[in-house]
Parts: structure tokens; C-alpha cells; sequence
């Protein structure tokens, strides 16, 4: 996958947002947890990743029925769908001065493309022992999806079937997209909004 990026500048891959608020006291707790200064790069990024892959229940694993999207709220409550979990690793990295943004798929939202299609989010993150940037989903395993951390190969949580008209957004863009805040902020019931307002395509 040949990944562009919104913007040239890595610190633009940086920025504190309204939903990525690291500077909150509760993201600060959890970075205090995960990292220390004897870890790499790479080391704080697997960790930050299998946290959220592993830590943070996808919510329609769960049944849940609250919408998360600030980091801060995707960690007191522990659930969020692939949107704000990505807004949570984001927080979490960019905390370490590890540049992180946001990259998309079009799916299906179920089996059949008769049942609509959906945005699912991930997140790129650039090492700069690498000096590359790779694709990591930690939306959450379950039985059929296997999302690993990796810096060879990409192991992500779905494989996009262009003949279904599935497909990967190419860009690797410095906030999350608004049509995806759009359909948190505007939403009340996560299983509501996941059946019926996820958005279909960027």
C-alpha cells in the first residue's frame, strides 16, 4: 500500500486536538503507566497499540450503547469504536513525540455489500528508526480478525476486496476526518449509529 501524506511537516502529525487531548490529566496517568525512558521508539508504539487493541473494547464487540470520542472518554470508559480507539492511540503516541495520524477503509459494513458499506479507521505512525511510516488497526480481535503489531509486513484487522467495492484511502491525514467526528458528535447510541450513520465513503 502506497501511502501520501496529508501534510510534508511531521509535526503537523503532532498537534494536541480537541480528540486527541493528551495533555489531560487521565491520558497523562496512562502514559505515566505504559512508557518509560529506557523504551525505543518502536517499543512505545507496540505497547500504546496492543493497550488500545486489547485494553479498549470495541463497542459493538461489547453491545455497548455509549459513543465515545475524545481520547480522555475512550479511556475512562474503556469502549469506542474503530474512530475514537484510533483517536486514543493517536493521543497516546503523539504524547511520546511519535508522529501519528489517521488512514481509512471503505468495508462492508457486514457480509453482503446489499447490507451498505462503512469508513473504518486506523492509524499510520511514522518511526523514525524506520524512517517509514506503517499502518497499525487496533480496532480489536475477535474470532476472524487478527490485527498485530508489525514492522515488516502489515497485519491489519481487514483486507479491503476492491471487487466488492471495498478499498484503502491512501492518505495518511493529520486529524481525524470530519465525517467521522460528524458521526460521533451527532449520535447518542453507538449501535444505533453503527447500523445506520456510520458514513459510506470520504
Amino acid at each position: 500500500m502506497y501511502l501520501i501524506c496529508e501534510s510534508d511537516n511531521l509535526e503537523d502529525y503532532l498537534l494536541e486536538l480537541n480528540e486527541i487531548n493528551n495533555s489531560n490529566p487521565l491520558i497523562k496517568s496512562k502514559v505515566d503507566e505504559l512508557f518509560n525512558p529506557s523504551q525505543s521508539e518502536i517499543e512505545k508504539a507496540e505497547v500504546a497499540f496492543e493497550f488500545v487493541r486489547d485494553g479498549i473494547s470495541h463497542s459493538w464487540d461489547i453491545q455497548g450503547k455509549r459513543v465515545t470520542c475524545n481520547a480522555s472518554d475512550v479511556l475512562t470508559y474503556k469502549e469506542g469504536i474503530c474512530f475514537a480507539k484510533s483517536h486514543l492511540l493517536a493521543s497516546l503516541l503523539r504524547s511520546q513525540g511519535i508522529p501519528t495520524g489517521f488512514c481509512y477503509q471503505r468495508l462492508m459494513l457486514f457480509d453482503t455489500p446489499e447490507k451498505g458499506y462503512c469508513i473504518h479507521a486506523l492509524n499510520a505512525v511514522y518511526l523514525k528508526e524506520l524512517n517509514k511510516w506503517q499502518r497499525l488497526d487496533a480496532r480489536g480481535n475477535k474470532k476472524g480478525i487478527d490485527a498485530q503489531f508489525s514492522i515488516d509486513e502489515e497485519k491489519l484487522a481487514f483486507t479491503p476486496q476492491e471487487k466488492f467495492g471495498e478499498k484503502d484511502y491512501p492518505i495518511i491525514y493529520r486529524k481525524p476526518h470530519p465525517k467521522t467526528i460528524a458521526a460521533l458528535k451527532e449520535q447518542t447510541d453507538v449501535l444505533e449509529l453503527y447500523k445506520y450513520h456510520l458514513p459510506e465513503s470520504l
